[in-house]
């Protein structure tokens, strides 16, 4: 429940943060600092392999615990939602719960 008031008010933000900069690109300076850039970057992508489904919820899972402490997770998750990232996790968002998000607010 907490987790989906939050996505809706990082939704209404996004939403609000568009209408006044409808030109400008999304900010990125967050980037450098977030946790995915490092040893872990593997966590948030799907292999190019097959994955079976067991496989990826424990990718998915180990990845979410790397956002859940990493200190721009809040930005990281606008950015993905304003850009529409189709791919990876973003924001400790996988791509069926950005997708979600974004059909529920309205983004």
């Amino acid at each position: 429940m907490l987790l989906s008031r939050v996505i809706v008010l990082v939704a209404r933000r996004v939403n609000r943060d568009d209408e006044r900069h409808p030109l400008m690109s999304p900010d990125r300076s967050w980037q450098p600092v977030a946790l995915c850039s490092g040893n872990h970057s593997h966590l948030f992508f799907p292999p190019s392999t097959q994955e079976r489904k067991d496989e990826r919820q424990r990718r998915e899972m180990r990845a979410k615990a790397v956002c859940q402490v990493c200190p721009v997770v809040g930005e990281c998750r606008t950015y993905a939602l304003q850009i529409r990232e189709p791919y990876g996790i973003w924001g400790g968002l996988t791509e069926t719960e950005r997708r979600r998000t974004i059909a529920t607010v309205g983004i």
